[in-house]
């Protein structure tokens, strides 16, 4: 079998409808045989697929399993990856990470002792595991320094494995906010002072555009309190309306979307009116009939972060014997507040159903990286079809990331950012924590026994 391939893909081509002209030497081609093909989460899936890769881009997809020789490779470089027993769709997205965190007690030691360049190794790992778990893009929503731009760069590059970097750098957040720094000595705190802090209308203009000028690709900003910042400030709102609206105005008017962090209606509501193009968590969204309306009127995601819950736990005891049972008072009383009723999960419900727009967020970094499916099985859970979750993920998520032009679906022009599973998670989509193939821009990052590549020139 092995040598017949190989003689196949030295013949020349011979066939009608052939993908492009004659390949020249500087080419790469890639064909990949899939047993069935999503090509995106609104199609049937379809058996016995070619799909045609030029450059780390998509060029064709033929139903059946076109033989090698249709592609007239002259002495450019081929390679042909056998996916025939495997389930392939599109890469997934995840719009809510923290590529630079990971969880655990130490955090606020290694605000001190970490450097950006410790920040950014470490990061490149997470990195690696969110790849591999068959996230082809993130969006970053709150790193400290300049490390997530360097990793962002080393991955463009070429230089480390990872997904596609959408970076946010500081969050945007008051004095004293969720976003701010607490407990440290006053000397200290001039030390590891977030860039993003800002009080009034004009000071949000200065921190915004400070975030634009070190690389950010998107503003993240701390409307309402939050979980994990160790200060018992609640979970209301934050920010004056003259604060949010300067912000938002300031990042939209420099080609930026704004990502609003938001537990409460009151902040859900005023960050919609504001106009940010998603809300992270709308924990309390469907406390105010409102607010759903304003999510389709505006044209605004949701990405609800739902998985935090199973993580955390969902009783007071669960909490404090598992993995955030370290946190500080202060904390761990934000989070009773927030995950013990399981208002996420009633509210992704209520939000699905009155048919709110969803983009998976995981807040991966809070809890470890390359677990970042498991967002998919809870919304399975609240009543959407395994294809409607894997939407989420893949032609929404790119959507909200401004990127549906390059990923989110499996179609001609698209970078080839391709995933496998063994079998359908249209059946069963726990599917989607066991990826067994990654390609990411036609480059083949992760490959189980059971597929086939090989190379010829």
């Amino acid at each position: 079998m092995l040598r017949l391939i190989i003689v196949c893909l030295c013949l020349s081509f011979t066939s009608m409808n052939r993908p492009s002209e004659a390949a020249t030497s500087n080419e790469e081609w890639t064909l990949l045989y899939a047993g069935e093909l999503l090509a995106s989460p609104d199609q049937a899936p379809q058996p016995d697929q070619t799909i045609f890769i030029k450059d780390g881009k998509i060029d064709q997809i033929r139903s059946g399993f076109v033989d090698a020789s249709a592609l007239d490779a002259g002495s450019a470089t081929v390679t042909f990856v056998d996916l025939r027993d495997r389930f392939v769709l599109p890469g997934l997205i995840d719009v809510h990470t923290h590529i630079t965190h990971a969880p655990g007690p130490g955090a606020k030691l290694k605000r001190v002792t970490e450097n950006d360049a410790d920040i950014a190794l470490n990061a490149s790992v997470y990195a690696r595991q969110t790849l591999a778990a068959g996230f082809t893009a993130i969006r970053d929503v709150g790193a400290p320094g300049y490390a997530v731009f360097a990793l962002r760069k080393a991955i463009n590059q070429g230089k480390v494995p990872g997904p596609r970097i959408l970076a946010g750098g500081e969050t945007i957040s008051v004095s004293g906010g969720h976003g701010d720094v607490h407990g440290y000595r006053a000397d200290v705190l001039g030390v590891v002072a977030s860039s993003g802090i800002c009080d009034g209308a004009d000071g949000c203009r200065r921190a915004v555009r400070e975030q634009i000028k070190r690389g950010a690709d998107v503003i993240k900003v701390m409307v309402t309190g939050g979980a994990a910042s160790a200060v018992a400030t609640g979970t209301g709102v934050q920010l004056t309306e003259a604060e949010l609206f300067a912000i938002v105005e300031t990042a939209q008017g420099l080609g930026r979307k704004v990502a609003a962090h938001a537990h409460g209606a009151e902040g859900i509501k005023v960050a919609l009116l504001a106009g940010v193009d998603s809300i992270e968590h709308g924990t309390w969204a469907d406390q105010d009939p409102e607010i759903f309306e304003l999510f389709k009127r505006t044209g605004a995601y949701l990405s609800p972060t739902a998985y935090l819950i199973e993580y955390v736990g969902d009783t007071k005891e669960k909490v404090r014997n598992g993995p955030w049972g370290y946190q500080p008072p202060e904390v761990l009383e934000k989070v009773f507040q927030i995950v013990l009723p399981q208002q996420p999960r009633a509210m992704l419900k209520a939000a699905h159903q009155a048919g709110v727009k969803v983009a998976l967020g995981t807040d991966s970094g809070v809890y470890p990286h390359g677990d970042n499916a498991r967002e998919l099985i809870e919304y399975v859970r609240i009543g959407m079809t395994e294809s409607e979750a894997i939407r989420t993920a893949t032609v929404n998520a790119a959507d909200l990331l401004g990127l549906s032009d390059e990923i989110g679906t499996i179609e001609p022009g698209k970078s080839a950012d391709i995933i496998a599973t063994a079998r359908s998670p249209l059946d069963d989509i726990a599917e989607l924590t066991r990826v067994t193939f990654v390609m990411k821009g036609g480059k083949v990052f992760k490959q189980t026994e059971g597929s086939m590549s090989l190379t010829d020139r």
